[in-house]
């Protein structure tokens, strides 16, 4: 199982949110870069990036995140406003090494069929639930979409991997939706990486007892609960 840490960035800064709201948010960094180097020398594999003012359709972070990409030896992934195959190109072919797909997948899975044949695995698809349907737009809108029956058709797509956030653990360091996370591993067979809730690394052994491939930790890292140190060997 790998383990992410993530930095999500809003006007520039490294922030981390309460159960995706806005107006729950704190400011960590003013250098998501120097974020991001910490977390390699600690001995993290890959690097998890949000690009939350692009998710909300407010501007954009990607020539940051770019940056940030090209200064790391160690592979990242970003989402948050990749809408076209135009962005997905410009942000695989400048360092990135994977691209989720969020809001669009949901409104566009004929672009998502279309990335999946050019890129391959190299294109993820992001499902955020509130109560079990898929949110979209930062969060801020849910779809009549159930998660699961979402994932599967993704699956039918060719995505081989996605990103499982339930939304209501997420930055609240209150333990993983462990069931949710079960159901979708067992009901897909995809490649999920957990996100939400990770506040202890007991935490991650439940994730990697249900078949998870991966688990995000963000405010958890940030706060101290987690040592990334600790995680290294993972």
């Amino acid at each position: 199982m790998i383990i992410y840490p993530a930095i999500d960035i809003r006007g520039g800064k490294c922030v981390r949110l309460q159960q995706g709201r806005y107006d729950k948010m704190t400011v960590f960094s003013d250098d998501p870069k120097s974020i991001a180097l910490k977390f390699q020398n600690s001995g993290a594999k890959y690097l998890h990036i949000v690009d939350l003012d692009a998710a909300r359709g407010e501007n954009d972070n990607r020539k940051l995140i770019i940056d940030i990409a090209r200064s790391l030896k160690i592979p990242v992934q970003t989402g948050g406003g990749i809408r076209s195959l135009d962005d997905i190109e410009y942000v695989l072919s400048s360092g990135v090494q994977r691209v989720i797909i969020g809001t669009a997948a949901v409104r566009n899975p004929d672009m998502v069929s279309e990335a999946v044949r050019l890129y391959g695995s190299r294109v993820a698809v992001g499902i955020d639930a509130k109560d079990g349907l898929v949110a979209i737009e930062g969060w801020e809108k849910v779809s009549e979409y159930n998660a699961v029956n979402f994932a599967k058709k993704m699956r039918d797509l060719g995505v081989k991997t996605i990103i499982y956030t339930d939304i209501a653990t997420d930055g609240m360091l209150s333990g993983p939706n462990i069931k949710a996370m079960s159901e979708m591993v067992k009901e897909t067979n995809l490649d999920v990486i957990a996100s939400g809730g990770v506040s202890k690394i007991e935490d991650l052994f439940e994730l990697k007892k249900v078949g998870v491939s991966g688990a995000i930790v963000g405010k958890a890292i940030y706060t101290g609960d987690i040592d990334l140190n600790a995680l290294a060997s993972f």
